[in-house]
């Protein structure tokens, strides 16, 4: 029996931009310690081995603080071995950061940068696919179909890229076979770029990223554990979950004379995970003006509970008659703002762009109006 955790795809170093300050740095901090995490997974279900498919790191410069810190966190759990693959973000063309891997890896660390047979445990051969660049454009797995091999060993794929017409990084280019474990006598293949898990045959699997860092996948942060009973043994694969953020999309479909701030309320996750949680409410349907005015003033209320909260207004149309904007102004420069604000975010002649950013002027106009109002 060989177990093993199979993930990869910690992105260890990712910036997040487009967050504010302090959470940036709390979601850098929880992608470090997912190393942590997975160290526990495996011993505490008896893998002797973590196999990362790829991207471990952000980019091909990370800071020497990154690295050292993720080397150092892995040299801490000497039971365990820990194979890292080049992924596109950290691919071979980056000399500099393999050859500082290189000099700082502690000793449980494999570094595979040759496409060559490597035995990992006894009658265990891995077979590795580094990425020679971010985007190599051929199967890199390809050599794994002629790779020889002593009778009886146990074949382990590992390799990063996407199958089919799909990947992480929106690329629409075949690279990696879906039937390469057949190919190449595969007991298993360990994919990395696909943040999430996905089964592509029993013995081939994308594990996801232990921590989840955007909307796309809407699923928890997991590793999987892969159990291999022998030559030619169904791998048995189970998920587990590392991630210490949840990112959820969540859909708020609205109708015209609905209590729209209510029903957003009674959507929301209750309890203490709402600081953990990443949340993109997404509206659709209609809502009169007062009731959307209504819905931003309760989303911009409890926002500050949760990590981050979104309201995604794109796909809410607005229902407006004269006496919504009779409660802005019955007349003069008010209401001939809201007029023509109401034309231009109705306008099928202008951009969706253009449009929204008319409907909300026209909800912000509103909520000031009331504010004044007597």
């Amino acid at each position: 029996m060989f177990r093993f955790i199979h993930s990869g795809d910690l992105h260890l170093g990712k910036r997040f931009g487009n967050m504010p300050e302090d959470l940036r740095g709390r979601l850098r901090e929880a992608r470090h310690a997912v190393i942590g995490r997975l160290s526990r997974a495996a011993i505490d279900h008896g893998a002797t081995t973590v196999l990362l498919a790829g991207d471990t790191f952000d980019t091909e410069t990370p800071s020497p603080e990154i690295r050292r810190q993720a080397l150092a966190e892995m040299g801490h759990h000497a039971s365990l071995r820990w194979v890292v693959l080049p992924g596109n973000h950290d691919s071979l063309q980056a000399t500099q950061l393999w050859d500082a891997l290189r000099q700082d890896a502690p000793p449980n660390m494999i570094l595979t940068t040759e496409p060559a047979p490597l035995s990992i445990a006894p009658g265990v051969v891995l077979l590795p696919a580094p990425c020679t660049t971010r985007r190599p454009g051929r199967d890199l797995s390809e050599w794994m179909d002629r790779a020889p091999t002593a009778d009886g060993d146990m074949r382990v794929g590992l390799a990063h890229g996407a199958i089919q017409n799909f990947s992480e990084d929106g690329a629409a280019s075949d690279v990696i076979a879906p039937d390469r474990s057949a190919r190449a006598g595969l007991d298993y293949l360990a994919l990395g770029d696909w943040h999430g898990a996905m089964t592509v045959n029993a013995r081939t699997h994308y594990s996801g990223t232990p921590e989840p860092d955007r909307f796309k996948h809407d699923r928890p942060g997991n590793a999987l554990l892969v159990s291999v009973a022998g030559k030619g043994a169904v791998p048995e694969t189970t998920p587990i979950e590392t991630g210490s953020f949840t990112w959820r999309t969540m859909a708020l479909p609205l109708l015209s004379q609905e209590d729209g701030a209510e029903a957003f309320v009674a959507l929301l996750p209750a309890g203490p995970l709402r600081r953990r949680t990443l949340l993109r409410i997404a509206a659709t349907g209609r809502l009169r003006l007062a009731a959307r005015t209504a819905l931003k003033v309760a989303a911009d209320k409890v926002a500050p509970e949760f990590a981050w909260l979104e309201l995604d207004e794109h796909d809410l149309a607005t229902d407006c008659e004269s006496e919504d904007l009779d409660l802005i102004d019955r007349g003069g420069a008010l209401r001939e703002a809201a007029d023509l604000l109401l034309a231009e975010s109705q306008d099928d002649a202008r951009s969706n762009a253009e449009r929204a950013v008319a409907r909300a002027a026209l909800v912000r106009l509103f909520s000031y109006a009331e504010k004044i109002a007597p």
